[in-house]
């Protein structure tokens, strides 16, 4: 069955079009996870929720592109969002000790005292600011490289540039981090509380 005609089925709900695009597509969009999981049974669980999104999602496919196409997307999608869920405390940690922002980081962690600590609340605006600062196309290749953790390789996918322009665009937002976080000097200094 064409991709039109089988787009057009399962907008009408039709079952045994699911089944057949599930079996259709189910072992590509595994291996996609497992190639961004490394674990069988991630991959396999987050397969699920891909085809459980394209059921509840069909309507909303443009046809711009392949069915393959959108299934994919849907497929790194969740993956990414999985490794966000996994890693968000650890990559804030090591963002927060590459720009000297300890405090910052123990507060958006929740550290136990975080409330207690006003001058944490300052560096995170100004942190923020800094960041803000940041051309668009940095910020994002920034947060997905030291928030999310992505190799500049799956940023490239996702911003859909080469793995240099990504390299470059990490290299810039770091050092304009750098210069844009001087401009608040309270950030860059270490308070004993």
């Amino acid at each position: 069955m064409e991709d039109k005609q089988l787009v057009d089925n399962l907008i009408q709900g039709d079952e045994k079009s699911f089944r057949m695009m599930v079996d259709q597509y189910r072992q590509t969009v595994v291996n996609v996870c497992f190639r961004i999981m490394l674990n069988t049974e991630d991959a396999e669980d987050i397969a699920q929720e891909v085809f459980i999104e394209v059921f509840f999602s069909i309507h909303k496919f443009r046809r711009a592109s392949k069915l393959s196409t959108w299934i994919y997307r849907i497929a790194i999608s969740k993956c990414l969002d999985e490794i966000k869920k996994r890693n968000r405390k650890k990559r804030i940690a090591m963002f927060g000790k590459s720009t000297g922002l300890d405090e910052v980081v123990h507060w958006l962690i929740g550290g136990e005292d975080a409330d207690s600590k006003i001058i944490q609340t300052e560096d995170q605006e100004s942190l923020n600011l800094a960041l803000n600062k940041l051309p668009e196309n940095q910020r994002v290749a920034l947060a997905l490289s030291k928030i999310e953790g992505l190799s500049n390789l799956e940023i490239s996918v996702i911003l859909e540039k080469s793995v240099s322009s990504v390299d470059s665009l990490v290299f810039r937002a770091k050092q304009n981090l750098l210069i844009n976080l001087n401009t608040y000097p309270k950030v860059l200094i270490k308070k004993k509380l």
